[in-house]
């Protein structure tokens, strides 16, 4: 097998193995390493070959949470029609992420003191614009803030996975409930 097939085989494993974690975490975010080798269907030593520990598998994670939500923002046209609905397919292109985004959130307040990573950066900033023209189309309050509707947008998704997962919510209202709580709660009302 040449460097490069070996190279190519070793990244499709690695990729099984964050979403086999990705899958147990989101379900189970306290899992313990040898659960999730287990999941994965890898011994822990093969596990921490490509991951050191608990930080680093989490930081992988990261990585693909970042790029599952960068693929959903391109994917939702954020710049195409009204901002509400960039929104509702922004939540529906999200969705299948949703879990994982939910233990990141999680997960990231254990990290407190360090550095914001630049691709969080980067969505909240896409995240934030849009808001923002929202508010400067007349479509959307003003008196709530583009980073206060962020913050909102990320809280709805996390806590909108965990009650899919829990049972507590169809997952077929995922999109529409959570894009609607937002919009409505966001909307511009025309006083009479």
């Amino acid at each position: 097998m040449s460097h490069a097939a070996y190279g190519c085989l070793m990244s499709v494993d690695r990729d099984q193995v964050l979403r086999s974690a990705a899958a147990l975490l989101t379900r189970k975010a306290t899992a313990t390493m040898d659960e999730v080798a287990r999941a994965a269907g890898i011994s822990r030593a093969t596990l921490h070959r490509h991951f050191a520990g608990r930080d680093a598998l989490v930081r992988a994670l990261e990585e693909l949470g970042l790029q599952e939500c960068e693929a959903a923002l391109a994917r939702a046209g954020l710049d195409q029609g009204s901002v509400s609905d960039a929104l509702r397919r922004l939540v529906k292109e999200i969705e299948p992420a949703a879990g994982l985004l939910a233990f990141l959130y999680t997960e990231n307040q254990l990290f407190e003191g360090d550095a914001q990573n630049g691709g969080w950066s980067r969505i909240d900033d896409r995240l934030a614009a849009l808001f923002r023209r929202g508010q400067e189309s007349g479509e959307f309050r003003i008196d709530l803030t583009p980073a206060w509707l962020t913050e909102a947008f990320y809280g709805l998704i996390g806590s909108g996975a965990w009650a899919v997962q829990d049972g507590r919510v169809a997952a077929n209202d995922f999109s529409y409930m959570i894009a609607e709580l937002l919009i409505g709660g966001a909307q511009r009302r025309v006083e009479s």
